[in-house]
């Protein structure tokens, strides 16, 4: 009903270069017309929803051929870091889990304790307040690959109809990508998210947002990531640029089936004001790291609204999907991510907080909203909000329009002349929307 449609364009948009097509020969069969090209990429495992309730919403999705009970997803961090968690996971009912990032060589990952920090609404950062913000400067997985791998086959054994995305991240090296891609793959995982969007740890290698931030540099390891993949392949976003859908453009543009946004926000948690010495302190030293939890939510909104807004103008006809992320933990707040044209939604920084039970709270609260609006399936409402977001220039003449027509029946103050300083309070709660 409100899906996104993607009409496929290789240009970047005015002033920019073109995107070099990478033409890509699959043999495997069973695939499906693909995000940007043909590719005879392997089918996949499909986790039956029938039996819904009577009336009851139907939370179910397919996205890029794979077929999950809910949208909500493990996103990619320590919900994901070991067989035990994503198991838990499953047991609990997520639609599908994204493994924490692996690399081929797992011994350079050196990680530091304590690596979180937290940002409360109290006043002065009470301890009793609200936690709003959550930083990390936690890097990738630190396990041997061959363990991660090892457990990988062993949750698709367990697990066979259920959806798990092994993350990856590489260094700028064609061969070590596509070795990666193998490994990952033979274990029997159902798709790939592409760790593009790291915003710490080891930039120097060329890793994580250092490629997500260098178009010219995502063209080429996308360029390399789909010609060896057979199975879906997402490209995980960085927030830590001035127009993300550049390289959301570029990703799907060069054969990635979906994206992902967004990743965390470099950030600083703060200076403790006893010790001088910034959060999260280690051996009285710190490092910017990412930022995420309830506070991030609105720049996650704007940035997947933007890339939503350029794969249905661009990417129209195509079959890609866009994964909503950023301070989820009511379905409400899931919900914005569909309307705005997400077909799936992760949660990592909320279950760390909740646990990974949170899911049967997302999906009630999800299937009240739907309930509430008359909505049986996600495409019902995929996407329906989208088209109501225009330029302050329309706001204008909109509002003029709907001046003339009311007659002029004044709601809130037309010009700054019209402000007093009596009723100043009640002035700007007259333009208030919510």
């Amino acid at each position: 009903m409100a899906s996104l449609g993607f009409a496929h364009q290789i240009s970047m948009g005015a002033g920019s270069n073109s995107v070099t097509e990478f033409p890509v020969t699959r043999t495997r069969p069973g695939w499906r017309r693909s995000c940007n090209f043909s590719k005879n990429r392997i089918g996949f495992r499909i986790l039956a929803s029938e039996n819904h309730a009577a009336g009851e919403p139907d939370l179910s999705v397919t996205v890029n051929g794979l077929k999950m009970p809910n949208p909500f997803v493990i996103g990619s961090g320590p919900p994901g870091t070991n067989y035990t968690v994503m198991k838990r996971a499953f047991d609990e009912g997520w639609g599908a889990v994204i493994a924490k990032t692996v690399s081929l060589d797992a011994a350079k990952v050196v990680n530091v304790t304590p690596r979180y920090a937290k940002l409360r609404a109290g006043a002065n950062g009470s301890l009793k307040g609200q936690i709003i913000g959550w930083e990390n400067i936690e890097l990738i997985s630190d396990r041997p690959l061959e363990t991660m791998l090892k457990e990988f086959k062993q949750l698709k054994e367990e697990y066979p109809d259920r959806i798990l995305i092994a993350s990856i991240m590489e260094e700028y090296d064609k061969a070590a990508w596509q070795e990666l891609i193998e490994r990952v793959e033979e274990t029997g995982i159902d798709a790939i998210e592409i760790n593009f969007s790291c915003p710490h740890g080891m930039p120097e290698r060329k890793m994580g947002a250092a490629v997500g931030q260098d178009c010219a540099l995502l063209e080429e390891v996308c360029g390399w990531i789909n010609e060896k993949a057979t199975v879906p392949v997402w490209a995980k976003m960085t927030p830590n640029i001035t127009d993300i859908t550049q390289p959301a453009r570029v990703a799907l543009s060069t054969g990635c089936e979906g994206v992902s946004a967004i990743n965390t926000i470099m950030s600083v948690m703060g200076i403790n004001l006893d010790s001088l010495r910034p959060e999260p302190c280690v051996e009285g030293y710190s490092t910017p790291g990412g930022y995420s939890s309830k506070a991030v939510h609105p720049i996650a909104l704007a940035k997947v609204m933007s890339i939503a807004q350029m794969m249905k103008k661009e990417f129209g006809d195509k079959d890609c999907s866009l994964s909503g992320i950023g301070g989820v933990e009511t379905g409400g707040e899931a919900a914005e991510f569909i309307l705005l044209g997400a077909s799936t939604v992760q949660v990592c920084t909320g279950v760390m907080m909740h646990g990974y039970g949170l899911v049967n709270k997302l999906c009630t609260e999800l299937k009240d909203f739907m309930k509430k609006h008359n909505f049986s399936s996600i495409e019902d409402f995929r996407g329906a909000s989208l088209d109501y977001f225009t330029t302050h220039t329309d706001l204008v003449r909109r509002q003029q329009e709907a001046i003339r027509e009311r007659r002029a029946v004044k709601k809130g103050l037309q010009s700054d002349r019209d402000w007093t300083g009596d009723g100043f309070v009640k002035e700007t709660e007259s333009m208030v929307s919510n």
